[in-house]
């Protein structure tokens, strides 16, 4: 038998815990720091009961510091475990760059040359892949793999593919519809689109994802997409629910 749909008007966090759902950062150290001194200042002057602050993935690539923003994570995580990541595709992608360096992957092609720059690591420009290109490649991956600190690689691969408070399901991209929450496909979770998008129903629960962007938050009946383009509008957003309310919180800076 199917789990009973939840709409997102009826939807709510766990009693006396107030959540916060930050979508898509891509380098965006600046948006990300100033989101956080805002959700400071509410906790300070609200004082929650509990809290937990969530972020959605994709924290490296296009933006101009995805080691910062690597840096600042860990950071907050050592500070209060109530800080919790998720993982994104372009996370992974830059694991696996590491790994191996192909140069038609997602890091390449998408953003991952800005990452190795906050390294101070020059990759050549993607595209460009004769043998003499190749084997400049293969010399700046090596300067990457050294660049980049263990610590980093540990926090990317400590990441979860998901989360769950209360009504609420958090993940990067999306869920399958027809697959129960505990049985998604780590790969569903960090990359689908348009028949999770597109699914008419309502899902277990409410689903707070980014992986694509929209000019502002998109609430649906029964998903909630908080990826606004931070590292190119200067827009971060979170959505936030502290028992039955719920309201989105936006940090604005200069854009890309």
């Amino acid at each position: 038998m199917a789990e009973p749909g939840i709409h997102f008007l009826d939807a709510r966090a766990p009693d006396g815990v107030r959540l916060y759902a930050i979508g898509d950062v891509h380098g965006r150290l600046d948006l990300l720091a100033a989101m956080h001194r805002g959700i400071a200042a509410e906790i300070s002057q609200d004082r929650p009961a509990d809290w937990r602050v969530i972020h959605l993935g994709d924290y490296v690539d296009r933006g101009p510091a995805s080691k910062g923003v690597i840096d600042f994570l860990i950071e907050v995580r050592k500070r209060d475990p109530r800080y919790l990541m998720l993982a994104g595709n372009h996370d992974i992608g830059f694991l696996e760059f590491l790994d191996t360096p192909d140069p038609d992957g997602l890091f390449m092609r998408y953003g991952g040359i800005q990452t190795a720059q906050s390294y101070g690591v020059a990759l050549p420009e993607s595209g460009i892949w004769f043998s003499r290109a190749e084997a400049a490649l293969r010399q700046r991956h090596a300067a990457l793999v050294e660049a980049v600190p263990k610590s980093h690689v540990d926090f990317l691969r400590s990441l979860p593919f998901s989360l769950t408070f209360g009504d609420f399901f958090f993940c990067h991209a999306g869920i399958r519809p027809g697959i129960t929450l505990d049985e998604q496909d780590p790969q569903d979770l960090m990359w689908i689109r348009d028949v999770f998008h597109n699914h008419p129903g309502l899902y277990p629960k409410i689903v707070v994802h980014g992986h694509t962007p929209v000019p502002e938050a998109e609430v649906m009946a029964n998903r909630v997409n908080v990826d606004t383009l931070a590292w190119q509008s200067g827009n971060l957003t979170a959505l936030v629910v502290d028992g039955t309310d719920k309201r989105i919180l936006a940090m604005s800076g200069e854009r890309g």
